[in-house]
């Protein structure tokens, strides 16, 4: 199975990623011309991590995302339920502690780390609300969550010259470069697929999160959204959050 389809079974999307890992970064630079680094630096500003602090990387993947914030001198774990990524990931980063874990599922304690993060992986869970609320729950009081996603470009024709170039030039650029192609197709769909910007603000705030905000980057081809894990005082009762 390289391929996964729109319902994102777990087992069909980690097995796709355990396709692509080995040229997964290669890969990336092409389709993105470049741009994926000036998106990590973005997260890694937003994330803000310091010595001392602990940060949790989901879909990590080969750990390039999770090395400025180690570099930074935060305790960081990476996080991804491919085993596939996981085992290229300790090849090339073997001191870094990469942990398999699903989304909706982690496998830690409440309130552990200072800032959680995801890369362009929470359009890959099946469940949105459930990772949103795992998420909340592993973060501290106080602490901050960043996501790097996908959404809509805000300005009109370059929504359409987007469009176009996912359904038309990724797939074959994508043949070229990739260990799996047909990933790249799923890719493509799922991004079309995904919220836009106030949409998931709204699942944000819907799980709990709170002063969330976001942050257009490349004209919203990528947005970096925000939130904050409110207090217990401030958090609203259960009638109050459903």
């Amino acid at each position: 199975m390289t391929r996964a389809s729109l319902d994102k079974q777990p087992s069909e999307v980690a097995a796709m990623f355990d396709a692509v890992a080995a040229k997964y970064d290669l890969t990336n630079d092409v389709l993105a011309l470049g741009q994926n680094r000036r998106w990590r630096r973005a997260v890694a500003d937003a994330v803000g991590a310091r010595p001392g602090q602990r940060v949790l990387d989901l879909a990590a993947g080969t750990g390039t995302s999770s090395l400025p914030f180690a570099d930074a001198g935060a305790y960081t774990v990476p996080c991804d339920f491919s085993q596939g990524m996981l085992s290229e990931g300790r090849r090339r980063v073997p001191w870094m502690p990469f942990t398999a874990g699903d989304a909706t599922r982690l496998p830690f304690a409440d309130d552990v780390f200072d800032a959680v993060t995801i890369s362009f992986g929470l359009r890959n869970v099946q469940d949105v609300d459930t990772a949103l609320r795992e998420m909340l729950r592993v973060t501290r009081p106080g602490g901050r969550l960043v996501i790097c996603e996908f959404s809509h470009p805000t300005w009109a024709p370059l929504r359409t010259v987007y469009s176009e170039y996912l359904m038309r030039a990724l797939p074959p650029v994508a043949r070229k470069v990739s260990s799996s192609p047909e990933a790249y197709v799923y890719l493509a769909e799922s991004i079309r697929a995904w919220p836009d910007q106030p949409g998931l603000a709204r699942e944000l705030q819907h799980a709990g999160w709170t002063s969330v905000a976001w942050r257009n980057l490349s004209g919203g081809i990528v947005t970096l959204h925000r939130g904050t894990k409110p207090a217990p005082a401030d958090r609203p009762a259960a009638d109050d959050a459903a």
